[in-house]
């Protein structure tokens, strides 16, 4: 078990239409929080790429307007391919600085689009993602569905990296497969600045007896190109996310934020004893669980629409 170290979580705004100017300033980001001791790094969802907030995709239902296909089009032009040169920017300040970064991005994928997560180890690069499995409300159009072989867990000399995506922190029986999994710092990248969060994220460190660390952009409306459709409003200085980012103990304290107040670097010390000293009354999984009553099966298979044998 590794002795105390500093975890980050960084709240920041995106250039929605820039990804390689969003993943530069990610990497400026790390580069700062590293140089202040942070050893994990955790940034918002969809940061490079962009989440599109207020933006409708021209989509009534049943019917598609031209104009929310051209928004589209646009919106899969800054995306990212895992090999491309925006992931390999933050890869690089990672491997500069030593530092684990789980960041959120839109990956693409031919035509379709995934809201992912990434994870980013310092001395081997990209090691893994995880794409959203269930997309909520309108984010369904605009996105596919994650499957069950992109739930990975990590061990790392910090402790077990895991990432769940914004309301897929809802989903009992994800959360359920992450603490099977030993999570110990469990990494929440999020679009919900609502002051429910919080709570949720207290509830859930209770829960897995984990470390959570959240992450969520403070953004507004200048950041977004002019034809963005916003259903907030168009004056610049609206506030579209307004962040909420926050780190939590294993038995809810908070450590660090929640933050209102604009894009910040958040950090804590994490000592990882205590996950062990929080599970002596309480293993989700383990002496707390009960296999005679309760059965969880995970399907970890990927499952592409065409198999060729």
């Amino acid at each position: 078990m590794s002795p105390p170290f500093v975890a980050a979580v960084v709240q920041m705004a995106a250039l929605p239409s820039d990804p390689m100017a969003t993943a530069e300033k990610a990497a400026a980001r790390l580069r700062e929080a590293a140089a202040r001791g942070a050893r994990l790094v955790v940034f918002p969802e969809a940061l490079i790429g962009g989440y599109p907030k207020g933006a409708s995709f021209g989509a009534p239902i049943g019917m598609r307007k031209p104009e929310g296909r051209a928004a589209f089009a646009r919106y899969h032009a800054a995306a990212v391919d895992l090999d491309g040169p925006e992931i390999a920017c933050v890869a690089q300040a990672c491997a500069d600085t030593g530092a684990f970064a789980v960041i959120g991005v839109i990956e693409r994928d031919g035509a379709t689009l995934y809201c992912t997560v990434l994870y980013l180890d310092g001395a081997k690069g990209l090691v893994g993602k995880h794409r959203k499995l269930m997309p909520t409300a309108g984010e369904r159009l605009i996105w596919g569905f994650g499957d069950g072989s992109t739930l990975p867990a990590f061990q790392t000399e910090l402790g077990t990296i895991g990432a769940v995506i914004c309301w897929e922190n809802y989903m009992p029986a994800l959360r359920m497969h992450m603490y099977h999994q030993g999570v110990s710092l469990y990494c929440a990248p999020t679009a919900d600045d609502r002051d429910t969060w919080l709570p949720t994220m207290q509830h859930i460190a209770l829960e897995g007896r984990t470390f959570v660390l959240t992450a969520c952009q403070y953004i507004t409306r200048a950041a977004y190109e002019a034809g963005h459709e916003s259903a907030l409003g168009d004056e610049p200085d609206r506030v579209m996310m307004r962040g909420g980012s926050a780190i939590i103990s294993p038995l809810g304290q908070v450590l660090a934020g929640p933050d209102f107040n604009g894009e910040t670097i958040l950090f804590a010390e994490i000592d990882p004893t205590e996950v062990i000293r929080a599970k002596f009354d309480f293993d989700v999984t383990g002496h707390y669980a009960r296999p005679d009553v309760f059965e969880l099966i995970v399907d970890t298979r990927a499952k592409p629409a065409v198999r060729e044998r």
